[in-house]
């Protein structure tokens, strides 16, 4: 190891794998922040690691068998080498606590999502004491004041932001309000503060995080700041170019966060609005507090205040009790909505969840339904991007392709776009003339003449 430069610290390598969602990764970038406070730099060769940390999810099956597995990966590489510290985080941190220090004794640290500003303390004592540490407490609101005091110094072109964590909405199928706790609103100028230092760090779109995105609610100074109220102040800001926000619950959009796509510029026309099923029975059943013509109702409001305006959504098939008419809801759903992305997967039960003892829908007709729905999924996204080809578009540049050759952007859709064009576009809106297209990504060039007309 190196000694760091006029301290007295000395510099060690973590290596940070993470798992599941975009809140994930806000989280592991946050994390790096954190532990650089006592010496940690962030290696891309866990085989260098001092530390080695899985930041882990735990929406999906077999989630704890994926833990296990990669320790045990890491165990065999470092069976004749110095181990590094083994810190296991996120929501299977939370879900398993200590059951998971007696299971694999290789790990050394158990910290779930809301005590990651323990975190360095925690590493510390061990580092000390050599004795196994669990910190799974709800404590949000410590957790956001001490993160807020070390800067995000996160410099891409597009940036995560979380503003909101938790959920109280306990639909049958889901298990973020136990590994998350409930719904939690960061203070509305701490955000403010964190939007600043990422515009800083040359951040042109922020991607505003949450369970509940749009259930963001804070009150300051006698006033309410609601995500409307976030995003007309982001507007504001010289530099960011682009606003986006996920995930969002149809329940809590609002009349407010609607129209506010009449006024800003600068929110993006996607919305992630997941529906999980076409089914009023089947939406009941889940709990999730919706209806289906509640839903159609607000993209249609959405769909005339911006026609431009395209969605993506989460299915669950195959939940407990669908039935063969259940499920052509879902799919007449998708075929009315026409989703240009979305994410579809076979029911799984989650442990301590409402729905985790439900007898299950034949796994043979599960997956055939699956089947049915994803071909209509990706049918839907492979003609929207069929339908811009030859057409001019703004891309978003935001960084060099791994063969260094190809630049990588996105479009106001978020659709993937590999572009022949020049390094000094990377931060910028350029227009693109689309030439070819896949089902997931569109494949173009440069237009030299930024005068021109874009779709």
């Amino acid at each position: 190891m190196v000694l760091k430069k006029k301290t007295n610290i000395m510099i060690k390598k973590i290596f940070i794998k993470t798992f599941g969602c975009q809140m994930n990764e806000y989280d592991s970038k946050r994390i790096l922040d954190t532990v650089r406070k006592i010496g940690f730099e962030k290696t891309e060769k866990y085989e260098d690691a001092n530390c080695y940390l899985l930041n882990t999810c735990h929406i999906r099956d077999k989630a704890k068998e994926k833990v296990y597995h990669e320790i045990g990966r890491v165990k065999k590489f470092f069976r004749f080498k110095k181990k590094p510290i083994i810190i296991v985080a996120g929501c299977v941190a939370q879900a398993e606590n200590r059951e998971m220090l007696k299971r694999e004794p290789y790990i050394d640290i158990v910290i779930g999502p809301q005590a990651y500003h323990k975190i360095n303390d925690t590493i510390l004592n061990y580092s000390k004491n050599k004795k196994k540490e669990e910190e799974t407490d709800f404590d949000t609101i410590s957790k956001f004041n001490y993160l807020s005091k070390i800067k995000n110094k996160d410099s891409k072109v597009s940036s995560f932001l979380t503003i909101q964590e938790g959920c109280d909405k306990f639909c049958h199928f889901c298990v973020v309000p136990y590994t998350r706790g409930p719904e939690y609103s960061r203070p509305f100028s701490q955000i403010i503060n964190e939007v600043k230092e990422l515009i800083q760090s040359g951040t042109k779109e922020i991607i505003l995080l949450g369970q509940n995105v749009n259930a963001y609610s804070y009150k300051e100074q006698n006033k309410e700041f609601r995500l409307s109220d976030l995003i007309l102040e982001l507007e504001k800001f010289t530099g960011l170019e682009r606003i986006r926000y996920t995930t969002s619950h149809p329940r809590d959009m609002t009349e407010d966060l609607i129209n506010v796509y009449k006024k800003s510029k600068k929110l993006m026309p996607l919305v992630h609005l997941p529906v999980q099923s076409g089914s009023n029975k089947i939406l009941q059943l889940m709990n999730r507090k919706h209806t289906i013509e509640e839903y159609l109702k607000i993209c249609k409001k959405l769909k005339n205040i911006n026609p431009s305006i395209e969605f993506s959504s989460d299915f669950i098939i195959g939940y407990p009790q669908e039935e063969e008419e259940d499920f052509k809801d879902t799919l007449r759903l998708i075929k009315s909505i026409k989703f240009i992305n979305s994410y579809s997967f076979i029911f799984s039960p989650r442990p301590g969840t409402m729905a985790a003892d439900l007898n299950l829908v034949d796994k043979k007709k599960s997956q055939e339904r699956l089947e049915i729905i994803q071909k209509q999924l990706f049918k839907n996204q492979i003609n929207k991007n069929k339908s811009l080809e030859k057409k001019i578009i703004n891309v978003l540049i935001e960084n060099k392709m791994k063969d260094e050759i190809k630049l990588f952007g996105r479009t106001e859709h978020m659709t993937p776009v590999i572009i022949d064009g020049n390094i000094e576009n990377i931060g910028k809106i350029v227009p693109v003339e689309i030439s070819g297209s896949s089902q997931t990504s569109l494949f173009g060039k440069i237009k030299q003449d930024y005068n021109q007309k874009v779709a």
